[in-house]
């Protein structure tokens, strides 16, 4: 069965930087389009980076522009998002998620796989 799993989230003081991982296995990785959101206590999850398989057309939401970075190594099935510069509002937990569907959607990409999700707690 397909498994998203993430890894990297902790404790970061603001400023700070954090990797996080998501291993993927049981589907299709080089073709899938994959993003990282998050969701924060009391929030909607929100769409935080985007990369299609090709890693030509990235997407991230604005708060975050210039400060995160999405990246995927296809040999390794293994989808990045390394985070700098890191505030008291990226605080949320984390879920790498995939669109398995081949070819590239963009704003249209529907996920049907999600990982369980990684804590990232950044402190002031």
């Amino acid at each position: 069965q397909v498994q998203l799993v993430e890894s990297g989230g902790g404790l970061v003081q603001a400023g700070g930087s954090l990797r996080l991982s998501c291993a993927a296995s049981g589907l299709t990785f080089r073709s899938s389009t994959m993003a990282w959101f998050r969701q924060a206590p009391g929030k909607e999850r929100e769409l935080v980076a985007r990369i299609d398989p090709s890693s030509l057309n990235l997407k991230y939401v604005e708060s975050v522009k210039g400060r995160f970075t999405i990246s995927r190594d296809n040999a390794r099935n293994t989808v990045y998002l390394q985070m700098n510069i890191l505030k008291p509002e990226d605080t949320a937990v984390y879920y790498c998620a995939a669109d398995s569907r081949r070819g590239y959607y963009g704003d249209r990409s529907l996920y049907d796989f999600w990982g369980q999700g990684t804590q990232v707690t950044v402190s002031v």
